[in-house]
C-alpha cells in the first residue's frame, strides 16, 4: 500500500484520461493520494476529484511562481477553503528563483502570508524550491513554521540541509529523480533521512522516473520511487511502503487504515 503525497490529477494532461490513471494507481497497490491545487484553476478540482474518491484528498495553496498574481481574496479564499473535510494540507507554496515571473520579493511575502495562514488554521505546509533553499529555511525559521511542520516536496538539495529541515518538524519527500542515473543527491539523502521521516511522491505529470523519463508522469508510478529508496536502503519494498504510508498519515493527521 503506497501514498503518493503529491500529485497533479488536476492538470491539464490528465483531461482525458483521469478516471483511468487513478484506477492504475489503485490497481497497483497505491492506494491514497494528495492531490495539490496552486491556483484559481487548479484548486477547485483539486477539491473536486478529492470528493470523488474515499482515499484521495486535497491541499490548496499558491505557487510561487504565480505568487505575483495572488490577491488578499485568493488568501481568504484558501483560508476558508481549509475547512473542506477533505483538504489535509496548505501548498503548495515556497521559493522558485528558477523563473522570472514572479520578483524573489513578492514571492517571499506570499510564501509568509501562506505560512501564517497554515499556523492560523493549523494545517501542515508543502513546500515548493527551486534553487533558493537557504532563503527557504530562513523564512520557515523567521516565521516558525516548526509550529505546523509539513513536506519538503521533491526534494532537491543536498544532505547537509535535512537536519535543518527535521528541525522544524519538515518530512522530507522524494519523487522520480532519486531513479536518475544523473542524480547523485536525491539517492545521497534517501540513504540518510530517518525511515520516521520520508515520504514519496510523482509530482505526476512531471519527474517521470526511470525508465519512464520524459514521458508523462502518473500516480501509478510512485512504486518505481519506493523501489528504488528500498534498494538504496537495502531493505525491502514492503518496510518503505508500510512506513512511508505510515508517515503520511501521521503528517495529514488521518485515521491509518
Amino acid at each position: 500500500m503506497l501514498f503518493d503525497t503529491h500529485v497533479h490529477m488536476n492538470a491539464r494532461q490528465f483531461i482525458e484520461d483521469r478516471d483511468e490513471v487513478i484506477k492504475r494507481a489503485f490497481d497497483t497497490g497505491v492506494h491514497y493520494m494528495v492531490v495539490v491545487g496552486f491556483d484559481r484553476e487548479t484548486i477547485p478540482l483539486a477539491i473536486e476529484i478529492a470528493e470523488q474518491y474515499e482515499t484521495i484528498y486535497a491541499a490548496v495553496g499558491w505557487h510561487p511562481v504565480d505568487a505575483i498574481d495572488m490577491t488578499d481574496d485568493d488568501l481568504a479564499w484558501i483560508e476558508e477553503l481549509s475547512s473542506h473535510p477533505k483538504v489535509v494540507a496548505i501548498g503548495e507554496m515556497g521559493l522558485d528563483y528558477h523563473w522570472d515571473k514572479s520578483p524573489k520579493d513578492v514571492q517571499k511575502e506570499v510564501f509568509r502570508k501562506q505560512i501564517q495562514l497554515a499556523k492560523k488554521v493549523n494545517m501542515p505546509i508543502i513546500i515548493h524550491n527551486r534553487e533558493a533553499t537557504e532563503d527557504i529555511i530562513q523564512i520557515l525559521e523567521e516565521e516558525d513554521a516548526k509550529e505546523v511542520g509539513g513536506i519538503m516536496h521533491c526534494y532537491n538539495d543536498s544532505v547537509q540541509y535535512v537536519q535543518q529541515c527535521l528541525d522544524m518538524n519538515f518530512y522530507i519527500s522524494l519523487g522520480g529523480p532519486v531513479t536518475f542515473k544523473n542524480a547523485p543527491l536525491p539517492k545521497e539523502v534517501a540513504a540518510e533521512v530517518p525511515m520516521d521521516r520520508l515520504l514519496v511522491e510523482t509530482d505526476a505529470p512531471f519527474l517521470a522516473p526511470h525508465p519512464n523519463r520524459g514521458k508523462r508522469n502518473e500516480p501509478a508510478y510512485v512504486k518505481l520511487v519506493a523501489e528504488k529508496i528500498a534498494e538504496i536502503r537495502g531493505i525491502s519494498f514492503e518496510e518503505i511502503s508500510e512506513n512511508t504510508t505510515k508517515n503520511a498519515f501521521t503528517l495529514f493527521g488521518l485515521d491509518v487504515k
